[in-house]
């Protein structure tokens, strides 16, 4: 169910509208905890019941996976010939090409392959640039900053938002 929302303008609201208002908005609040507390111990309930028997099963497909995975392995050139995956009546069992990544040798570093790519393939070097938003934030109350943020036209906003918090019985 959608609920619109209307914003009437030009309203008067007596103060004790707005009490009223105030209270029955605490009222749902409170109401909305009680029922989402209600679900959950429901929820809990039933979770305990099968608990056990989901750990169990759990416990037996992860044996069942690595007997099969290493049926498939050991009989991976009679079982894989021309395709990478096999169907049986229950399922398919097969191997799948992960994502290509780079791995480098064991003497090597990214740190020394940096250095030879500047040479080599400097395209393949990326250089990142961008305003240190952060800092810029940080420091907007020095002098120089602040003259700066105006020279390059950055405003320093803050947004207003409207919140309730009600009290909560205990």
């Amino acid at each position: 169910m959608q609920h619109r929302i209307t914003h009437k303008r030009n309203i008067e609201i007596t103060p004790a509208g707005f009490q009223e208002a105030m209270a029955r908005y605490a009222q749902a609040g409170l109401r909305g905890l009680e029922i989402n507390k209600a679900i959950q111990a429901e929820i809990n309930a039933v979770m305990e019941r099968y608990e056990h028997e989901l750990q169990c099963t759990a416990h037996s497909q992860s044996h069942l996976l690595e007997t099969i995975k290493t049926y498939c392995k050991n009989n991976k050139q009679s079982l894989f010939g021309k395709r990478r995956s096999i169907g049986t009546p229950y399922g398919v069992a097969g191997f799948r090409l992960g994502a290509p990544r780079l791995r480098i040798s064991r003497n090597a570093s990214w740190a020394a392959i940096l250095q030879q790519l500047k040479t080599l393939l400097p395209g393949y070097v990326r250089t990142i640039e961008e305003p240190a938003k952060d800092l810029l934030l940080a420091d907007r109350n020095k002098e120089h900053v602040a003259s700066a943020l105006m020279q390059l036209g950055i405003q320093i906003v803050q947004d207003e938002k409207f919140y309730i918090d009600t009290k909560q019985a205990a």
